[in-house]
């Protein structure tokens, strides 16, 4: 039976989701559709779930761009249908009700990248390389890395990373914010299911609340914005959870959520 090429597990009310695409885990077409397969059916797991750590097998690789091979085939018409598609599958991860975290090793360039970038918190291993090279290729980031590059780094230093395709290293993309934290080689994956586990103790439905406020108001206005956390706040005091966490701190005892 051939192993698809994304899959996952759930342990803890946390699912670990892995791209399985040998040896460098390039995201092809049928890699993507598979990503898109397993968010489908996470999305339809409900409170099974509370949070999502994204990894690569093996240990060349995060995910490191796309199947070039297939770029001699490909028409303007032929590229705008699959990178329209592409960015419907990458927005699935980006607007995932959980949170999503990347748990990043080896090479982690190009749509490899980008994916990353949807995620919503980013770890990576010491030996991680990252970097947009599509210039190489005379292309550019098309599954929105140079969009979604500006939420975290400054236009210029932006600029310089797509303009010449150069990889940084993990301590690097720390310093400029590509990245939330640096671990041993070997340990991210468990530090990012510890935090997964973290945000799984949580009460769920302010966890998701806050995502979509956060991704939502990236680009209102400050009065647009807080129209809409204010909107979401007020609807999580129609909740059950939000009465048992404010119930529970009353009693200093440790609140049971159930997502409603």
């Amino acid at each position: 039976m051939t192993t698809p090429r994304a899959h996952y597990e759930i342990t803890e009310q946390a699912a670990v989701v892995t791209i399985d695409h040998p040896p460098m885990n390039a995201l092809d077409v049928p890699t993507k559709e598979a990503l898109a397969d397993v968010f489908t059916e996470l999305d339809q797991r409900g409170n099974d779930i509370r949070a999502v750590v994204l990894t690569g097998a093996g240990e060349k690789a995060f995910a490191a761009g796309a199947d070039i091979k297939s770029f001699l085939e490909l028409t303007p018409p032929i590229a705008k249908r699959r990178i329209m598609r592409s960015h419907a599958i990458y927005s699935l991860v980006e607007n995932f009700e959980r949170p999503v975290i990347a748990a990043l090793h080896g090479y982690c360039l190009g749509g490899g990248l980008e994916l990353a970038l949807c995620c919503d918190v980013r770890y990576a291993s010491e030996n991680t390389k990252l970097g947009f090279p599509e210039v190489n290729l005379s292309a550019f980031p098309g599954n929105g890395g140079s969009l979604r590059g500006r939420f975290f780094l400054p236009m210029g230093r932006l600029k310089e990373l797509v303009f010449t395709g150069e990889m940084i290293s993990a301590e690097e993309a720390l310093r400029y914010g590509l990245i939330e934290r640096v671990v041993p080689d070997g340990q991210v994956l468990e530090a990012a299911l510890d935090l997964a586990r973290r945000i799984a103790g949580r009460g769920p439905l302010g966890v998701a609340a806050a995502k979509k406020v956060i991704n939502r108001s990236r680009n209102l206005s400050i009065n647009e914005g807080l129209e809409l956390e204010s909107d979401f706040w007020a609807r999580l005091t129609d909740t059950e959870d939000m009465k048992e966490g404010a119930k529970a701190f009353i009693e200093k005892r440790k609140p049971v959520y159930h997502g409603r």
